[in-house]
């Protein structure tokens, strides 16, 4: 068990991310809820992960599935009780897993008071907690698009007034820039350490920043003084883990966040890897992966990091789709790439992340248009349609990059509904969970489960996992994912073939005698096939 008393303890340990709409009813309504996790505890115990970081359980209207908030000290009445929630961070803390909340410093819910209040009138003192411009009806202060479709700008007669928002309108954009709303989050993230919470989750935190009247929605001239001060008066433990949602860092950024010195954040979740089979960085419009694109962008943030930041590791998250549909085989290889993206993740420096259902290798689900839940992908297909796309086209996309891929109910059993709920689901259930669950990857030794425990319990074994340096090797190779990571006084090689075809594969000469903790030894990968050799080497 790690010591989460020491400085950077998060750097030797795995969270795992928790979609709680998805994960385990506990009462037969169809809904996920924070008993049902309470319920799970031990199996998370026994896979060995650090923390859960939880996807929001706050009181919401739930328009963006929880992501916008009415009430930052409130749980959603049908995940629970304050009570409920505050036995699972004890349960949870027992069993050496920390808490990490998701957490919403951008905006709002237009349901929350503040906002109730600031409709109220200019002169009510809530109105500058968000971002106001007068304007007439058919006169948005500009043309900026929102995030899920429509203008930035959504008008209120009764004021003569536009206020911002990134997302749906539903989903009203804090000002930071008035020292209240500062104040206000800072002692709502202070009432949750109180309770025990170890650390959270930041969305879209390079957003917070942001001149509309520049047309600058992240990466503002004041956000690093922002962070900077929510550290200092949020933040003030040295144990708590703090991760930002950046999609818009580079490098460079990343290391300003993640920089001890700079006392910002522990690290970021940057998406660039995702892109990667991406036609002109549009996410909805997927191509073949290209491996070496990969490849040398994991080497990029590997070695940019290194010595002055830190990575986040991830493949999946309740935003995208389930990596073994994306860059695996959910076919006939589906076991054998879900371990294999395992092994190439893990091995890298950083603090992986697993999504539910990743450790038994779930797969993403197609499904008439009409059922999908994400308001983001209905508007999607809708735009499409709007641009004369044919309807099958536009569904291939949604197949393969809608965020409800990852939202599918938790797949317990081979038992009805999955062993989810005895009510009926809120969502769809994928098919194959009569052969991809839990009950049956726990009963297999050779399951994706116990890879993935097995690649936990190495990361904690073995200081080369969070110290080695980074070396790619065979960069141009579109088949082999290759690399090292080495100390003066360990190695590791990680071998990972991308394709279904078997590969040739040589131990370079300074691996030669070295035999892998996982995987089997061969001078030939097999489809998808992953190896991890470890080689403990004499001082010079």
């Amino acid at each position: 068990m790690l010591d989460k008393t020491k400085r950077g303890w998060w750097k030797s340990a795995v969270f795992y991310q928790i979609y709680p709409k998805s994960f385990q009813d506990s009462d037969g309504d169809g809904l996920g809820d924070l008993k049902g996790i309470l319920r799970r505890l031990d199996y998370l115990e026994k896979l060995g992960v650090d923390g859960i970081w939880l996807s929001p359980v706050y009181a919401s209207p739930q328009v963006d599935n929880g992501y916008d908030i009415s009430d930052y000290r409130s749980i959603w009445p049908p995940f629970g009780t304050m009570a409920d929630m505050e036995e699972l961070i004890a349960e949870a803390k027992k069993r050496g897993i920390s808490i990490i909340m998701d957490l919403v410093l951008n905006h709002t819910s237009d349901q929350h008071f503040w906002f109730r209040e600031a409709l109220k009138g200019k002169d009510n003192p809530y109105h500058g907690y968000y971002i106001w411009r007068t304007g007439t009806p058919d006169a948005p202060p500009n043309d900026m698009t929102a995030v899920f479709g429509g203008s930035m700008w959504t008008y209120v007669p009764a004021l003569g007034e536009y206020y911002f928002h990134q997302f749906a309108p539903e989903q009203p954009d804090l000002n930071w820039d008035d020292p209240r709303v500062r104040r206000e989050l800072y002692d709502m993230i202070r009432f949750w350490v109180d309770k025990g919470v170890e650390g959270f989750r930041l969305d879209v935190i390079d957003s917070i920043a942001k001149e509309p009247d520049q047309k600058i929605t992240s990466r503002g001239p004041h956000l690093h003084e922002y962070i900077r001060e929510l550290s200092r008066e949020a933040f003030r433990e040295e144990g708590l883990v703090t991760v930002g949602e950046a999609w818009s860092a580079d490098v460079a950024e990343a290391g300003r966040y993640s920089d001890p010195s700079g006392r910002e954040l522990s690290m970021v979740f940057q998406f660039e890897h995702t892109f990667a089979d991406c036609a002109n960085g549009d996410k909805w419009a997927a191509v073949p992966l290209s491996l070496p694109t990969l490849k040398r962008c994991m080497e990029r943030w590997q070695r940019g990091l290194a010595g002055q930041g830190w990575n986040s590791l991830f493949w999946d998250n309740h935003d995208l789709p389930r990596i073994v549909s994306r860059w695996g085989d959910e076919g006939a290889y589906r076991v054998e790439s879900a371990k294999m993206l395992a092994i190439a993740l893990h091995g890298m420096q950083g603090t992986p992340y697993i999504f539910q259902g990743e450790e038994l290798g779930m797969t993403n689900i197609r499904l008439p248009i009409e059922e999908y839940e994400d308001l983001e992908t209905r508007n999607r297909y809708a735009e499409e349609l709007a641009r004369g796309t044919p309807a099958e086209q536009a569904l291939s996309a949604i197949y393969a990059r809608s965020r409800d891929n990852a939202r599918t109910v938790m797949q317990w059993s081979g038992e009805e509904n999955a062993g989810f709920t005895t009510g009926k689901p809120w969502f769809a259930l994928n098919p194959n969970y009569r052969q991809i669950n839990a009950e049956a990857a726990l009963a297999d030794p050779d399951s994706v489960f116990y890879h993935y425990q097995a690649l936990i319990a190495l990361r904690k074994r073995y200081p080369v996992f969070r110290d080695g340096d980074f070396t790619l090797l065979y960069p141009d190779d579109e088949r082999l994912f290759a690399y090292t990571r080495e100390t003066e006084e360990e190695a590791l090689l990680i071998a990972c073939n991308f394709s279904r075809d078997p590969l040739p594969f040589a131990l370079p000469e300074k691996f030669r005698g070295a035999k892998p903790l996982l995987g089997r030894d061969g001078e030939v990968l097999g489809p998808y096939e992953g190896r991890l050799y470890y080689q403990k080497r004499a001082r010079p």
